[in-house]
């Protein structure tokens, strides 16, 4: 096949262009937010992700010179995939060059990527022109040292996220090219229902930017894979049941719709995720099994049977002894599929090769980067080639630094920008000029501009908070994290602007005194505290502490936290599972400083969360973390989060309005909402900061049949 026109490419990506151009554009003039303001948030190791789409050829010995990097080295790219040429060749038209002007054919990559606040699908298709390639390597392996490296051109166009360049906020993920036709997972419509995944799955016509969802609404979708023929997608499903709230494996089954118009669809695998087609007739997939590994099924769909779950034998394939999961099976070679795996001597996951036949292991990447984590693995269409994401570091002149403010888009208003830090449990001075903020160990001080940061405390600290009269003073619990009611945690004040950094405690006998903060006329501290044996709330003299004047605001044998008073001193915010006590279920309360008025905010369903609320500068609105949208993909496709489905959520004060600021399949958390408007702009780390940091999953650490392993029942299906 000859290789696609550059110039078609370039007049696709103009059509798509003006296409999003007749979007309506909204400036959200409805919105009620009327004043400038910024909101910081922190995800969990988000910030040193750094991912970039790679690729390795087959059927050679495993070496970096042969590693190519496919995407370009901005921000976040992730979850790739092959498209067929015929599919590419569709969308740009027939090519008109000679096969002299190019060699060899071009590579395209469809994939994920989150850039400029907001997630989007990008189609790369990279070309190398202007010599004749001779030899068995292709020009793709060439050295990248070279100097002909020069002449590989990348022409790249979003083929859907631009359109919501008006505002409006959605997650993107798992995308597959059908012809003219994108497959892909959104969370861009709203079910309604507190506590259930937004995540669906849609179809958009690229040339007309027409788009149908395929999940029936009520249910929720993930991790779809189209059939080779394109008349069948495969995807994971709680079906109507819904989320159960797991954290791990999620409790979904394998479902099959045509990818057409979503109809006929029918549950064809019980337990089960990440299905990957060898042909119509065949896929894999993945599920943690009784013996507490995962491991990586095979499912054949019988010929002549009413399609359903007694229609297709299931068979496990990879051996228990080791992790193996998000299988990528071979459309052209159907003796292996390509699947990552965590090893019982590795604490980071690679991708290797399986051969189904002959039942032997092939290891890609850990021979050249053995201390890298590599992520859900993707196969060519010729079979040649095999794709995956990693963090780009900062090897071979690639750069990664990373942001200590990564600006987002918010869907709120324009007025308000939307940062994530890096860091946990930002928050903003009194003036907004300044951000304190955790790290394990360590709290830091820096402008909100980026600049002057700096360490004011050295020890395991967590929870910040500013003193609104004297300036400079931050507030802060000094002591373990997620610890029992007699830990030894104490609330201390710290002199930000001495030059000795000096601090002062307030709280006596440990007894887990945490999450500080100061009433408006500077006199009081409010916090939680367990020294009754449960966690309540107190108020304290803000500037001699307990010492000062101490008194109940709450009691009860339950867990009242993460408090947070109003700028107008009228109501103090907190989360607590006095409904529910011990059940890990918080929902928003708030109470008059005098103990009167407590009522409900916001709950999350039933057996929900809602987390560190933060009141608005004008005090008519809470910002906080919730479980409120579900989970938005299977956790085991991401790095570690210990709590995968925290998104960022606004809601008046009255307890009306809630709205979605996040969309992904993170853990956001410890929203702080400042009076200063901080510029839209990314922020780097002076230093650069610690690159590739993440970990991956803490539960594919823990030796299977351990006690500890399960949050939920295993279900016994991994025998057949």
């Amino acid at each position: 096949m000859k290789p696609t026109n550059p110039f078609n490419l370039f007049c696709f990506f103009l059509f798509i262009v003006l296409a999003v151009l007749e979007f309506p554009v909204s400036a959200y003039h409805d919105s009620p937010y009327s004043r400038s303001s910024s909101i910081v948030f922190a995800t969990l190791g988000r910030s040193s992700y750094h991912f970039d789409i790679y690729s390795l050829p087959l059927w050679v010995a495993p070496a970096s010179s042969n590693e190519l990097r496919l995407t370009d080295g901005v921000s976040v790219n992730f979850n790739g995939y092959f498209p067929s040429p015929s599919s590419v060749s569709m969308l740009f038209g027939a090519p008109d060059w000679t096969p002299a002007d190019v060699s060899p054919p071009p590579l395209h990559l469809v994939y994920v990527t989150e850039r400029n606040g907001n997630s989007h699908v990008f189609l790369d298709s990279l070309y190398y022109r202007g010599r004749e390639h001779t030899g068995s390597r292709s020009i793709l392996e060439e050295d990248p040292s070279e100097p002909t490296r020069s002449e590989l051109t990348r022409f790249q166009f979003p083929l859907v996220g631009l359109e919501e360049s008006d505002g409006r906020v959605s997650m993107k993920d798992k995308p597959t090219l059908v012809g003219e036709y994108l497959i892909y997972v959104s969370t861009h419509e709203n079910p309604g229902v507190p506590r259930t995944s937004w995540t669906a799955v849609y179809s958009t016509h690229l040339k007309t930017r027409s788009t149908r969802r395929l999940t029936p609404y009520g249910v929720a979708d993930f991790s779809p894979a189209v059939s080779p023929s394109g008349v069948w997608t495969a995807v994971a499903s709680y079906g109507e049941k819904g989320w159960g709230g797991e954290v791990e494996e999620l409790g979904t089954d394998i479902y099959l719709f045509l990818t057409r118009d979503g109809s006929s669809r029918v549950k064809v695998v019980e337990h089960g995720g990440w299905p990957s087609w060898a042909d119509d007739s065949t896929f894999y997939f993945h599920r943690r099994c009784e013996d507490g590994w995962w491991s990586v099924f095979k499912a054949s769909i019988l010929k002549n049977r009413k399609l359903g779950v007694d229609s297709v034998v299931t068979e496990r394939v990879t051996p228990p002894g080791f992790h193996v999961f998000t299988p990528a099976a071979s459309t052209s070679n159907e003796s292996f599929i390509a699947v990552a795996t965590r090893r019982p001597d590795s604490a980071f996951r690679h991708i290797e090769l399986f051969d189904v036949v002959s039942k032997q292991f092939v290891e890609l990447t850990r021979p050249i980067s053995p201390n890298v984590h590599h992520l859900n693995p993707f196969i060519s269409p010729d079979s040649s080639r095999v794709g995956y994401h990693k963090c780009r570091g900062s090897s071979n002149g690639h750069k990664s630094t990373n942001l200590i403010l990564e600006n987002l888009k918010n869907p709120l208003s324009e007025k308000i920008t939307l940062f994530r830090i890096d860091g946990d449990f930002p928050s903003f001075s009194p003036d907004g000029s300044r951000i304190a903020f955790v790290e394990f160990p360590g709290v830091y001080v820096v402008n909100s501009d980026g600049s002057g940061l700096r360490k004011v405390f050295e020890r395991t600290a967590f929870s910040t908070a500013w003193d609104w009269k004297r300036k400079g003073i931050v507030y802060t619990s000094a002591g373990p994290t997620f610890a029992s009611e007699s830990t030894d945690v104490d609330i201390i004040s710290i002199n930000v602007d001495d030059e000795n950094l000096s601090y002062k405690q307030l709280t006596r006998g440990g007894k887990n005194n945490a999450f500080p903060s100061a009433s408006p006329d500077g006199k009081w501290v409010v916090f939680r505290s367990g020294r009754s044996g449960y966690k309540n709330l107190y108020i304290m003299d803000a500037l001699e502490g307990e010492t000062g004047g101490l008194s109940r605001l709450t009691e009860g044998p339950w867990s009242d936290t993460m408090c947070n008073w109003s700028p107008d001193g009228e109501w103090i915010a907190f989360a607590s599972d006095r409904e529910n006590p011990g059940s890990g279920s918080f929902e928003l309360f708030m109470v008059h400083p005098n103990g009167t008025g407590l009522h409900k905010l916001i709950q999350s369903g039933s057996g929900g969360r809602t987390n560190h609320p933060w009141f608005s500068p004008d005090s008519k609105y809470v910002v906080f973390t919730s479980d409120y949208a579900g989970v938005s993909a299977e956790p085991i496709s991401n790095p570690h989060h210990y709590q995968p489905y925290g998104d960022i959520f606004v809601i008046k004060s009255d307890g009306s309005g809630i709205r979605r600021l996040t969309h992904n399949s993170y853990e956001d958390g410890t929203p702080t909402w400042g009076s200063t408007y901080m510029k839209d702009d990314d922020v780097e780390r002076p230093n650069g900061g610690t690159t590739c940091s993440f970990e991956d999953c803490h539960w594919l650490n823990i030796s299977p049949n351990s006690s500890s392993l399960y949050s939920a029942p295993v279900k016994p299906q991994c025998s057949h």
